[in-house]
């Protein structure tokens, strides 16, 4: 077996059935297995499985998070790489062939990312990222990416550069991996229950000694993280920073972690006095379109984590020590 895709589903019915028809009509060069690790769901993703019946389906009995469901779908594949894909994707062409096909040329490299478009056609530039600083957690404005889309801060260079392919993390949601450097790294790091999941994977592999590609003449739909980004309680604002935190104290200890923590109590104080700043003037058009209040509560919520007083009480519990 060449290649095991693996799925974890969490209520993405549409999608998923999207994802497997672009995967059994595009990827007919190499012989691939499909395993679908369902997180729970209320959405009944069995039914639609009957339409792909070689698709291999684990129902976990509570959600797992994204690394534990993709251990699991790891434990019961047979792949010599591994390709781990969000159920929100869509593949186009040849392009998992030409993926498989170049891991295998380059025996240095331990994991490929494809280039990310959203639904529109667009480049969705969080397909590579550097490793986080507090540096480039500070500075992450949509404006500054556009003005200096090259910087070392974004570690973007690889989506603009095809003679520079290097990446420092590839998204986790078209990461393809050999087999033998997966296993060699531990698997994803399970203390991570969203978010940074896949920079630790990518930071474990460049340990290892093994370079990381992002191969830009091959495109993956991603239709992209709509569901946590438009969610009225910001948990996923916080479990993102409260991911990062984890890894900070895992990679740089718990001085660097606290640095952190304080930094986005500063930077948290300084977004909600914009936001304030800006409502009496009727200039939301520098919200990008947002509604401020919404926008408020988002860094309030932010701001308590970064003080300690978690909104969320799973967070705290899930990074513990953090």
């Amino acid at each position: 077996m060449e290649l095991s895709v693996i799925i974890v589903n969490w209520n993405s019915l549409n999608y998923l059935r999207s994802c497997l028809s672009s995967l059994y009509r595009e990827a007919q060069e190499i012989s691939f297995e499909v395993i679908v690790v369902d997180n729970a769901s209320q959405d009944d993703c069995k039914s639609i499985l009957q339409e792909f019946p070689t698709v291999q389906l684990i129902e976990a009995s509570r959600n797992l998070g994204f690394a534990q469901a993709n251990n699991l779908g790891y434990a019961r594949s047979a792949g010599e790489v591994l390709l781990f894909l969000n159920p929100d994707t869509e593949i186009i062409g040849d392009d998992l062939a030409k993926m498989v096909a170049y891991l295998h040329l380059h025996s240095d490299l331990g994991a490929v990312g494809a280039r990310l478009l959203n639904s529109d056609g667009s480049l969705q530039t969080s397909c590579v990222q550097a490793f986080p600083t507090i540096w480039n957690q500070l500075l992450d404005f949509e404006v500054l990416r556009r003005l200096f889309p090259a910087s070392r801060l974004w570690g973007m260079k690889a989506l603009f550069d095809d003679q520079a392919p290097d990446a420092d993390v590839v998204s986790g949601a078209c990461l393809m991996v050999k087999r033998g450097v997966f296993e060699k790294v531990a698997c994803f790091g399970e203390e991570y229950f969203m978010y940074a999941d896949d920079l630790d994977l990518s930071y474990k592999i460049r340990l290892a000694g093994y370079g990381i590609h992002c191969l830009n003449d091959c495109k993956v739909i991603h239709h992209g993280g709509k569901s946590s980004a438009q969610q009225a309680d910001h948990f996923s604002d916080v479990l993102q920073r409260d991911s990062i935190a984890l890894f900070f104290r895992k990679t740089r200890g718990a001085l660097y972690c606290g640095a952190y923590r304080v930094a986005t109590v500063a930077i948290a104080l300084i977004r909600l006095l914009f936001v304030i700043c800006v409502i009496p003037f009727g200039a939301t058009g520098l919200l990008q379109g947002k509604a401020p209040r919404l926008v408020f509560r988002k860094w309030s919520k932010i701001l308590r984590w970064a003080l300690g007083f978690s909104p969320f009480p799973c967070v705290t519990g899930k990074a513990a020590g953090v």
